[in-house]
């Protein structure tokens, strides 16, 4: 299951590559030949994004290393340093390249754009990259089902950073064709090229906000995100289901990679072994439960005496 979902990660980033690639290449002839600065804005854009997704690829291939003895927390978090990467260069080449190309074009005497050029270029970038947007929104929505939560809930609050990246920039992609053409066409109706140059400023804009949250998302996951309380119900539960265990007093559940977590719990064990039993219960339940292939590691503990109980929601 890792594996597919790891897979389906790769090809929506490669898709997504593609045809930010081809966008790119048109949006930059365009705006050579339309002199727009929606379109300079958009061609910006799409480098910017072509760019990311060969930072996103090295993320998925350093989360995909195995842990060894001078990592064994694995290679996961180091996903999050590589999608770091690619949000800090949508925020550059992006938004700053945007934002500065429409103030420098504010007041200024554009000249007549070929606009059948430029209208032509979004429409056919509008659908190419409307077909990578299908892709990581159908990964996402699938993934989503499966939590039992919305699809935006899920790529806000995933520990799939190129999930997450993808499908924010072909979102900001497709709502940045859509006020390039506003931007264009104002200019087209009023002969006032300031709509144009808004335009550009309105992209930028809009790819800076993209950046933040994702800068802000990859940083909580450096610092270490604890697990949802949904996946911490089911850890809960699935330790008490050991028949060695009495009760845990202590859980913690931290994302070291995308759906990759780092298991720490004091339990009590039934009964009064002998240390050298306990020793072996402790190390029977840690290796049932790192069969698990979203469970990295488990580091369990002896409870101690007096400690509360934790109790599944059902239970409470």
């Amino acid at each position: 299951m890792a594996s597919k979902r790891e897979s389906s990660s790769v090809f929506t980033v490669i898709l997504a590559l593609g045809a930010n690639v081809l966008v790119a290449i048109a949006k930059t002839i365009a705006a050579a030949l339309t002199g727009s600065a929606s379109m300079v804005a958009e061609a910006a854009h799409s480098w910017a994004d072509s760019g990311n997704e060969i930072f996103l690829l090295q993320a998925e291939r350093s989360a995909a290393r195995p842990r060894d003895s001078a990592h064994p927390g694995g290679y996961g978090r180091e996903s999050y340093v590589w999608s770091l990467f690619a949000a800090v260069g949508l925020f550059t080449a992006g938004a700053v390249v945007s934002i500065m190309h429409g103030v420098s074009e504010l007041g200024s005497n554009e000249r007549e754009a070929d606009y059948a050029i430029a209208y032509g270029v979004l429409a056919v970038s509008f659908v190419f990259e409307g077909i990578s947007f299908l892709q990581s929104y159908r990964q996402a929505h699938k993934l989503a089902s499966e939590r039992g939560t919305s699809t935006v809930e899920h790529v806000l609050s995933t520990s799939n950073p190129t999930l997450r990246a993808v499908f924010a920039e072909d979102s900001a992609a497709l709502i940045g064709l859509v006020i390039a053409f506003a931007g264009i066409l104002l200019h087209q109706l009023t002969g006032q090229a300031v709509y144009d140059a808004l335009g550009s400023i309105l992209v930028g804009v809009l790819l800076a906000v993209v950046a933040v949250v994702l800068i802000d998302r990859n940083r909580r996951f450096l610092l270490g995100e604890q697990a949802p309380e949904r996946a911490r119900q089911a850890l809960l539960a699935r330790i008490l289901a050991h028949p060695e265990v009495e009760k845990v007093t202590y859980l913690h559940l931290e994302f070291v990679g995308p759906e990759r977590l780092f298991v720490v719990a004091a339990i009590d064990l039934a009964g009064d072994d002998r240390e050298s039993a306990v020793a072996a219960d402790l190390a029977a339940v840690e290796a049932d439960l790192e069969r698990d292939e979203h469970i990295t590691e488990v580091v369990l503990t002896l409870s101690r005496p007096g400690a509360e109980a934790l109790l599944p929601d059902a239970a409470q």
